[in-house]
């Protein structure tokens, strides 16, 4: 009797521990149910064996009844627990529709026939269905111990061995049970023969305790300890009831409590003070209860706050890393805190609390590998096997905990911790730690991602510091190129200039007749080298006058020109060359009292022949140049209009560049430089002038100038 009550007593307090923990929770309700149908069955069949012969057959068929609730709520309990909290709709369908078909055969007569009683104990003669509810309560069972096999083969070692100790402890009770109430009723009906089958409860409670302390299947501690604070409370309240209500009596009514006190005023005021201090009471013990048996407790909520705030207040990594691991390591009260974070598959960061160590990168290779093959569940080191490669790793390092941290399924880093200081980390620690992945890794992505800029910026920076540099030797070299360049086109300019100056001489004495009579041909042959040499010193002088701009010694030399007269002459003695590519040359002199202008005869003489040298090279045979001199009272204006090639658009911009030709002039003319109208340019600007142009694409061009009449240059 002793021992039966006792095993209730522990049952029962197990089930409200567990439903209380969290009572909206699948796995607790279900366990509750089948710790309390496992006490109604006990005491239904103790019930069977000891109440009045006339009601006994009524407990036999209830004692029949429970276990089919038992091994219902145990099936759905294993599901729940397979399933996280949730239950598979379709399978606990055909659970619950056997277990209701399990309770109305066990109600009936063709499950318990008859009983034989005795006064120590009561018989069960088995019914016809007898053989049918024994393979319900298997089926049951069965399914129950599947999902819970199940569990034992999952890679998360916390869960697994807690799914192993719940079906450990329920086959060896049912086992004895069905040995003790099952197959011994079968081969041997006695009256005197007592039931044995509630011991093998003990096996399950036994077992399941050890999985709830130990492994922390339920997180009964708080509500345990809450349930003791208010034990205490009442007897405490109970305590002072009595004190003084034992002093009233012998106060006022000579040592013995009358009727009349239990509806005194003062019974009625005594029962309002108690009320008023119960919740003071309570606190008191509950910050007792607390200091013996939560001394490290931690609210976690202002955890995450914390955590949240120090993740969001950052973007260095190291800096985050260093910070987070303080407040984990505070909060949890570990002895220290390391986090290892992996990126771009090569390097890796590590930060933690002061003397956390390092971790090898082959140990956390060691580590990827377990996880890929494992899974990305919290890994302590105590329910590790003892031959655990990672085990050995965890001891090395005298680590506890390991949080992986996974991205997309692939380790991200970890969270090394390592023992407790005063104790062990517990299921509400685990789960803490399990809540915290997520944000952590969201703030390590981030970190990252501003670091990768960082990275990208420095190289970039670098980049384009080696890529400046190499531009400022590359600009170096083309600089000295160019100077050599000029100082060989002075060069060569001085010492041709001499020499074509006697050939231009010598060929001036043929054509005047001073060596002798020339025939046509010879005349015009002559005629021809005498314009070529022409062009070639007027190309010198170009040559000189643009070494001169670069090394500054461009200098004007003005003197009173008659311009009008100057672009006649200039017109005059191009005509023979226009003659000779079958043009005309026509020069329109539009002035009306012009004056002399302060101008360099030589350079501005070169301007207008550079602008009908190119109208005649560039023109189509049989057509004509137009030459146009006109002025107002500011200014006077000289344009060269031919119908020519033209300039493409989008290369006159870069028409006026030293050097610079236009792609179809030089395929037209392949033998020119592309200095003359970049020097007329300077020289025009030079005398405060403008230059004048206009092209379109196989049209012509107008080329020109306006200069200033009253000018100092």
């Amino acid at each position: 009797m002793f021992i039966i009550l006792l095993i209730v007593i522990v049952n029962l307090l197990l089930g409200f521990l567990v439903l209380s923990q969290n009572a909206k929770s699948m796995v607790n309700r279900t366990f509750f149910i089948m710790v309390v149908s496992m006490v109604l069955w006990m005491v239904s069949s103790f019930l069977t064996d000891n109440a009045l012969v006339e009601y006994r057959l009524v407990w036999a068929k209830l004692a029949f009844v429970f276990p089919v609730v038992v091994t219902s709520s145990f099936a759905l309990f294993a599901q729940s627990f397979s399933f996280k909290s949730t239950l598979e709709s379709g399978s606990a369908k055909y659970i619950i529709t056997t277990g209701l078909i399990g309770v109305v055969l066990s109600i009936t007569d063709l499950v318990v026939g008859g009983i034989v009683t005795s006064d120590r104990s009561t018989a069960i003669n088995p019914g016809l269905l007898y053989s049918v509810y024994i393979i319900i309560v298997l089926f049951l069972t069965l399914n129950g111990v599947w999902h819970l096999v199940m569990n034992t083969k999952k890679k998360e070692l916390q869960q697994s061995t807690q799914a192993l100790l719940v079906l450990v402890g329920f086959i060896t009770g049912f086992i004895w049970i069905l040995l003790t109430n099952v197959l011994v009723p079968l081969v041997w009906v006695s009256s005197d023969s007592p039931s044995f089958g509630p011991i093998g409860t003990v096996f399950f409670v036994v077992l399941t305790a050890y999985a709830i302390i130990r492994h922390g299947l339920f997180d009964v501690k708080f509500t345990a300890v809450r349930s003791v604070a208010y034990g205490l409370s009442i007897l405490a309240l109970g305590g002072i009831y009595y004190a003084v209500a034992y002093l009233v009596s012998v106060a006022f009514f000579q040592g013995e409590v009358s009727s009349s006190f239990s509806l005194s005023p003062l019974n009625i005021l005594l029962a309002l003070a108690l009320a008023f201090i119960f919740q003071p009471i309570k606190r008191f013990f509950d910050k007792t209860t607390d200091r013996i048996f939560f001394r490290d407790r931690y609210d976690p909520e202002d955890f995450y706050a914390r955590l949240n705030e120090i993740l969001a207040s950052t973007t260095d990594l190291r800096n985050l890393l260093r910070r987070a691991s303080s407040e984990v390591a505070s909060t949890l009260k570990a002895e220290r805190a390391l986090f290892y974070v992996q990126y771009n598959h090569a390097y890796h960061v590590s930060a933690g609390t002061k003397g956390a160590g390092m971790l090898p990168r082959a140990e956390s290779l060691e580590l990827d590998e377990y996880i890929k093959n494992r899974g990305d569940g919290v890994i302590i080191e105590s329910l590790l096997p003892g031959g655990d490669s990672i085990k050995r790793l965890m001891i090395s390092h005298n680590l506890s905990v390991i949080l992986p941290l996974t991205q997309k399924k692939k380790p991200l880093g970890y969270l090394l911790l390592g023992q407790q200081m005063g104790g062990t980390y517990n299921s509400r620690d685990i789960r803490v730690l399990e809540t915290i992945v997520d944000s952590l890794v969201v703030a390590i992505e981030n970190s990252l991602s501003v670091q990768e800029v960082k990275d990208l910026n420095e190289n970039l920076q670098q980049r384009i510091e080696k890529a400046t540099e190499e531009l400022r030797l590359t600009n170096a070299r083309l600089r000295r190129l160019d100077t050599a360049k000029d100082e060989f086109l002075s060069i060569a300019s001085h010492q041709l200039r001499t020499p074509l100056t006697s050939i231009k001489g010598y060929l001036s004495m043929m054509l005047e007749g001073d060596t002798g009579k020339l025939t046509n041909t010879q005349k015009k042959v002559v005629s021809e080298a005498f314009s070529s040499s022409e062009r070639m010193v007027h190309l010198i002088h170009d040559f000189l006058n643009v070494s001169r701009i670069q090394t500054s010694k461009f200098i004007l030399e003005l003197n009173q020109i008659d311009l009008a007269l100057l672009v006649a002459e200039e017109v005059d003695s191009l005509e023979k060359v226009a003659q000779t590519r079958g043009l005309s040359i026509e020069f329109h002199d539009r002035t009306q009292s012009l004056p002399l202008i302060n101008l360099d005869n030589t350079k501005i003489r070169q301007v207008v022949m550079n602008y009908i040298d190119n109208a005649i090279f560039y023109s189509r045979p049989d057509s004509t140049v137009v030459v146009e001199l006109s002025n107002t009272m500011k200014q006077v204006t000289l344009k060269v209009t031919d119908t020519g090639i033209g300039v493409p658009k989008n290369e006159q911009a870069r028409l006026f560049s030293k050097f610079y030709r236009a792609s179809n002039a030089r395929k037209h003319r392949p033998d020119g430089t592309g200095v003359g109208i970049y020097l007329a340019k300077r020289v025009i600007e030079a005398l405060g002038g403008r230059v004048i142009f206009s092209s379109k694409e196989g049209t012509g061009s107008t080329f020109g100038f306006s200069l200033p009449l009253k000018t100092n240059k």
